[in-house]
């Protein structure tokens, strides 16, 4: 069983079950949690929902993007794109679910496992979390709402951050607004029990604790005066000639030149709407052409298939990236926008 759904006590527990994959997000487990949540929305009995997952090593590392790969690799993208409506629907339904939604998040979090955990209203880490949105370095873009989640980012953390893939731990992420609370993971246990028991999601203030710093904090003013130019190749030429800089740069150019230039501009449009329904439309209208006009089917091969780290992106560098073919990448796709 690869998620466990029930009520008890006061609240509705969502559990990820798929530890020996890091819990990716499968197709199946987003249509069961969008049903439990339509089914507690008017449930007096649910208090408060929360999720959480099993095994030490994520919460969840993503979606399942193995087989929407094999899909796409043989023409068929309809497949992927029905995932992606479906799974976007539900991160929209989380973003605005009207009961405190709180989520545990321990070890690797990204892409599809931010998508269901991050738009809640009590976002807990603890010690092992590692935050990120890599998407850019498999053909994609920041997704699940998460260009939103960086556009509200303080300063210009957001563009560092989607384009980058850089991790954060738990002082990080708070910092950086993916999360709100660090409890310490030996208490999840404790505040499981007092939820089930009252329902009361303060239990989750009354646990927090002040997380050690993290690197994030010490590199705000380089990441701001680099990561506020005009244009992604603006920011690489801002970079400081220095160890940060010079990572900062590599891992740039480790992703797709074309999904990182259309990152920034996503970014930019999640901050100017601040609208999730609309952040999710425009990362639709890239995933929907990733595989069939993007980087997707390489990227996935390089990194999941074939595993030889060294993908063949349809530009050799960023620089090569017009803005007419980002604008290409973001236009309404054919028929009209997704409904979220």
């Amino acid at each position: 069983m690869s998620i466990r759904i029930r009520k008890i006590g006061r609240i509705g527990q969502i559990t990820l079950q798929r530890p020996e994959a890091l819990n990716a997000v499968t197709h199946e487990m987003v249509l069961k949690i969008e049903a439990a949540l339509d089914g507690w929305r008017e449930d007096d009995r649910v208090a408060c929902v929360l999720i959480d997952a099993e095994g030490h090593k994520a919460f969840s590392a993503g979606g399942d993007l193995q087989h929407m790969h094999e899909t796409a690799s043989k023409g068929d993208f309809e497949a992927g794109r029905t995932f992606w409506r479906d799974e976007y629907r539900l991160n929209a339904k989380i973003a605005s679910y009207p009961k405190p939604y709180v989520a545990l998040c321990q070890g690797f979090v990204m892409g599809g496992g931010v998508g269901v955990s991050l738009h809640g209203s009590h976002r807990v880490v603890g010690e092992s979390s590692k935050i990120a949105m890599p998407e850019c370095a498999v053909g994609l873009v920041p997704d699940v709402g998460g260009s939103l989640l960086l556009a509200r980012a303080p300063g210009h953390l957001g563009e560092y951050l989607g384009v980058t893939g850089t991790r954060m731990n738990a002082s990080d992420a708070i910092l950086a607004g993916f999360a709100d609370y660090f409890i310490p993971e030996a208490e999840w246990a404790v505040l499981t029990e007092t939820l089930i028991e009252t329902g009361d999601w303060s239990a989750v203030s009354s646990l927090a604790r002040d997380p050690e710093d993290g690197p994030l904090m010490a590199q705000r003013a380089q990441v701001d005066a680099a990561f506020g130019k005009a244009t992604l190749t603006d920011m690489l030429g801002a970079l400081p000639d220095d160890e940060w800089g010079a990572a900062t740069a590599k891992a740039i150019r480790a992703g797709s030149p074309l999904s990182t230039a259309c990152t920034i501009e996503l970014v930019r449009r999640a901050r100017a709407s601040g609208d999730i329904r609309m952040a999710l439309q425009q990362e639709y209208r890239f995933t929907s052409r990733s595989a069939s006009e993007g980087d997707f089917i390489e990227g996935i091969r390089a990194a999941i298939i074939d595993k030889d780290r060294t993908p063949r992106w349809r530009h050799a560098s960023v620089e090569d990236v017009t803005a007419a073919e980002v604008e290409a990448m973001l236009a309404e796709p054919p028929g009209s926008d997704i409904p979220v």
